[in-house]
């Protein structure tokens, strides 16, 4: 049925002149992030807070030495920020943020950093279960804004480039936060790797409320100078 309704569809479509590709065109994505502080804003944010929350990396080793927990509690432990996750996503399907999505996402960002800590100071399966729900659902608050600002902030020509110089910066941070958390795991110790990690995130947050005053007063997902 819906291949015989795209046959009666009409509609205007107008082939644009394409522009000669040069390294001004290939870097395009990234000197728009750069000038609108919306985007950049929101895209630091996340990467930083990514890169410094990186506590799900030092998972075998907080559930062997920390919570002496067997695989089954290694399982758990992995999938809970992703049960988090999954009922946010469900109530914002319900509930869509309407306004004030800039305070709102840096109150998420601070809560992931909090989360965090609170993960490194459990010493119990369940209390540690209950942090990383928390992370992942205060992380998918922060994800959902900062993807729809920057669809909704980037002209249609723009918008490819720009959505993979996000790729890059989030898929990247994500890899990088892993190396971090080992890193200070080794010089540190486990739970002072996962704490600072957390302090550091809420730290970012301050700083970057402090940096772009426009992400902060965003009241709603759309473009507000439209």
């Amino acid at each position: 049925m819906s291949c015989i309704i795209m046959f009666f569809l009409h509609y205007n479509f107008t082939v644009k002149s394409k522009a000669p590709i040069d390294m001004s065109h290939l870097l395009g994505g990234l000197k728009f992030i750069r000038g609108n502080k919306v985007i950049l804003g929101s895209v630091s944010l996340d990467m930083f807070a990514v890169l410094l929350g990186g506590a799900t990396a030092l998972l075998p080793i907080v559930a062997k030495d920390i919570l002496h927990t067997e695989a089954w509690g290694l399982g758990l432990l992995r999938c809970a920020p992703a049960v988090g996750a999954l009922l946010m996503s469900i109530y914002l399907a319900r509930r869509p943020l309407t306004h004030s999505v800039g305070k709102i996402m840096f109150a998420a960002v601070a809560v992931f950093g909090v989360a965090t800590i609170l993960f490194g100071l459990s010493e119990n399966l369940i209390l540690s279960m209950v942090a990383l729900v928390l992370l992942g659902s205060s992380d998918m608050i922060s994800v959902v804004i900062r993807s729809t600002l920057v669809q909704l902030e980037t002209p249609d020509d723009m918008r490819g480039r720009v959505s993979a110089a996000n790729s890059v910066f989030i898929g990247s941070s994500n890899q990088l936060g892993e190396f971090e958390s080992g890193v200070t795991a080794a010089w540190f110790g486990v739970v002072p790797a996962i704490i600072i990690g957390g302090v550091g995130t809420i730290a970012v947050v301050g700083i970057w409320m402090y940096l772009f005053p426009s992400l902060v007063k965003r009241n709603t997902l759309e473009n507000e100078a439209s």
